[in-house]
């Protein structure tokens, strides 16, 4: 028997019960892959990060990522968790460490200011996938209950992953954004069609303060509805340069998201993409979290 650090932490906000919950244990190490399952399973958030001491020299954690059905190579707001978690844990100052994840080992940044922390985590390789169109991009607008007619112009709908790809819908509306109510069934039957299983609706407005306002829907892997999403966010950044749909100095694009609105659970996510030759080059996301509760629990 072992007792282990159980946080729930919400990501992408300072204010506890808005934002994405994520179940964090800083300790799992002697967790077996269906303890761990288990574990994210009861918690029911919509991923659960698990904080493994290293074993090698080029990072500094390995870290797994389950949802309530089934382990995902990363995550956004549940790594904002977890090193909020280990921040917090071990009394970090500013850092830079590399965390191992199923995307490859990455860095993470992280700001202490005064007695609180913000991080900074720099996402996988960035692959442009499948343009959607045909019966899949039908399916998909009649699973969603859109029309074609309210998509953006000259925005594809396209799978881009930046570790965990999502499809990539851009409408017209946010009154139909809000209002959307997805037929999850015809989603995960997609999903298994276009091996996707995540699928991320937005606007955009240049002149909001926020740019994108999303919604973001992974039935297939148990999450209807996702809060606020790491693992969506940072490739439609990529995406957005890949396809020149937004302006920026050649150098980098900046901006900041708002999400999970619709659901009463609204955080808000820094997204910065490193554009090299007019291509993206490499992807971050920065957020703030809060710890709900702190406890231990004895397996």
């Amino acid at each position: 028997m072992k007792k282990y650090n159980l946080y729930q932490i919400d990501s992408f906000t300072k204010e506890k019960f808005t934002g994405n919950p994520a179940g964090v244990i800083t300790n799992a190490d002697g967790l077996t892959e269906l303890q761990m399952q288990k574990i994210a399973r009861e918690l029911n958030n919509s991923e659960t990060a698990f904080i493994f001491s290293s074993d090698s020299e080029f990072y500094d954690a390995h870290i797994r990522f389950f949802t309530p059905t089934s382990e995902v190579p990363i995550c956004g707001h549940a790594t904002i968790a977890a090193h909020y978690a280990r921040a917090v844990e071990n009394k970090l100052n500013n850092a830079v460490i590399h965390h191992k994840t199923g995307a490859g080992i990455l860095p993470v940044e992280i700001f202490k200011d005064e007695n609180d922390y913000k991080i900074t985590m720099t996402q996988g390789k960035i692959e442009f996938g499948t343009i959607l169109s045909g019966n899949e991009k039908e399916q998909l607008l009649t699973a969603l209950g859109i029309t074609n007619q309210e998509l953006l112009n000259n925005h594809p709908v396209q799978i881009v992953s930046t570790g965990h790809s999502k499809v990539l819908v851009g409408i017209n509306n946010p009154e139909i954004l809000h209002g959307l109510k997805p037929n999850y069934e015809m989603l995960v039957k997609l999903s298994d069609m276009i091996k996707c299983n995540g699928y991320y609706v937005y606007t955009i407005n240049p002149d909001d303060d926020f740019l994108i306002h999303g919604r973001m829907f992974a039935p297939a892997i148990g999450i209807n509805e996702d809060p606020v999403t790491g693992n969506a966010n940072g490739p439609l950044g990529a995406y957005l340069v890949h396809h020149n749909l937004v302006k920026h100095n050649n150098s980098m694009l900046k901006f900041k998201a708002k999400q999970g609105e619709a659901i009463g659970r609204t955080g808000i996510i820094e997204v910065s993409v490193k554009i090299e030759d007019q291509n993206p080059v490499e992807v971050a996301i920065s957020g703030e979290a809060v710890i709900v509760f702190h406890t231990e629990i004895t397996i």
